[in-house]
């Protein structure tokens, strides 16, 4: 452990670790915290993927009481054996229904949900008499993918658990950041004939709030039959499209338009954003894949979704259904905070929800955020181990423009203080 105790000392003397809060209670966007102190206050967050404010709903809390007194608190089994319920299967065809995709499998989590998907679509499952699985898989990837999607590309070579497998070969390869033109000139590069191709992608991405040009990554797969895409759907989900219903939803297509072209979509949708809960779906057209989702060594080694978790998203996505205006207020409180950063001269990136707020080189985002929380009473993240120093604000439905305005006019308050400090040392 030396070497552990001595990197984390190094680490903390640098500056580089995290400030972290402790929440104690939350009314709409204000929270009340404690530092690192101990010391308690209120403040306005700008840093929930709350998206639409369903944590806090009434129906959505109560669904998810009703299922701890109906089912108690955990399956406390897997999915395959005794933990699976009628609330589950709800879950289910709620989601294959909001996707336009006809069966749809639970996880706990993402990185569970895209690992399973690695295991299921590479791997299969156990050797049947009869099949002997010969084609090797080409993946591609866009280099900005989340992490979730990264850690189990890393391992997507062999079926989770093994450490070595008999699957013929996994190839991963990535393409250039939502550049089209690189994806269709790497497939050409690396595919192979009788190569199963699978792309995958976020819908949007959720350090740049920006979003996969889809309908042209379909076209590119047209011309690779029986090819495979798959959308990370974790902030697009509640967030874009007329209705929430995401990527397919933004761009005026659906699935089958996909499917219709030779190309089979597979969406994940994940519910800590949009869906008041945790735990991720992975939808597809083709039934078949269920049962390999199902017997994944990410499904039958964990319990499966816990009921209250489980009556939380499923009412979630009830709720967006049936009150569709409240995706249309979050585009609109999207397209007002933009506005108004832009008007104070801050360059933003990104179309989404997921407002990303690029800073000036000479200033240490950690700081900035530590002075929007102490002097402004503004919580918002910093970002500062990618290349450009940024705060990462998220605006959900709960935002009032008096909030937007605050969050606003204490960004230009520490900008400018700031800035004055930084001028000072390079005179001294």
């Amino acid at each position: 452990m030396r070497v552990v105790q001595e990197y984390v000392q190094r680490w903390q003397e640098s500056g580089l670790d995290p400030d972290e809060y402790i929440v104690h209670g939350r009314d709409g966007n204000i929270v009340h915290i404690e530092d690192g102190d101990g010391k308690r206050r209120d403040v306005l967050t700008f840093c929930t993927n709350d998206v639409l404010g369903l944590t806090q709903h009434d129906s959505v809390k109560q669904a998810a009481i009703d299922a701890i007194m109906q089912y108690g608190t955990s399956t406390s089994s897997t999915s395959v054996l005794s933990g699976r319920n009628d609330l589950h299967r709800q879950l289910e065809q709620e989601v294959s229904s909001f996707k336009h995709l006809g069966h749809t499998q639970l996880f706990l989590n993402a990185w569970m949900a895209i690992q399973a998907l690695m295991d299921a679509f590479c791997h299969l499952a156990i050797p049947v008499p009869g099949f002997e699985h010969k084609r090797e898989t080409l993946i591609m990837s866009d280099v900005l993918n989340h992490g979730c999607i990264m850690t189990a590309l890393a391992n997507a070579t062999t079926r989770s658990g093994k450490m070595f497998g008999y699957s013929p070969e996994v190839r991963v390869r990535p393409y250039r950041h939502c550049d089209v033109a690189d994806l269709a000139k790497k497939l050409k590069r690396y595919a192979k004939p009788g190569d199963r191709i699978l792309v995958v992608s976020d819908a949007v991405f959720s350090m740049d709030g920006d979003i996969a040009p889809l309908p042209e990554m379909i076209e590119v797969l047209s011309h690779y039959p029986d090819s495979t895409l798959v959308m990370d759907e974790a902030h697009a989900s509640g967030s874009i499209g007329a209705t929430g219903r995401g990527i397919y939803e933004h761009f005026g297509i659906k699935p089958q338009d996909a499917l219709d072209v030779g190309v089979n979509p597979l969406i994940m949708t994940t519910f800590s954003k949009f869906g008041a809960s945790v735990g991720a779906a992975i939808s597809s057209a083709s039934p078949e894949l269920i049962p390999l989702l199902n017997v994944s060594p990410t499904s039958i080694g964990t319990c499966s979704l816990a009921p209250p978790l489980t009556a939380a998203a499923l009412q979630s996505v009830r709720v967006v259904k049936q009150q569709p205006e409240l995706v249309e207020r979050l585009q609109e409180s999207t397209r007002y905070m933009r506005a108004q950063l832009a008007a104070a001269g801050f360059e933003t990136i990104g179309e989404t929800n997921v407002v990303p707020i690029l800073l000036p080189s000479e200033l240490n985002p950690k700081e900035f955020a530590r002075q929007l929380m102490e002097d402004c009473g503004v919580w918002a993240s910093a970002i500062w181990f990618i290349a450009k120093p940024r705060i990462r604000t998220t605006v959900n439905v709960l935002h009032t423009r008096e909030q937007m305005d605050t969050l606003v006019a204490s960004m230009v308050k520490v900008r400018e203080r700031m800035m004055a400090e930084a001028k000072e040392t390079i005179s001294a």
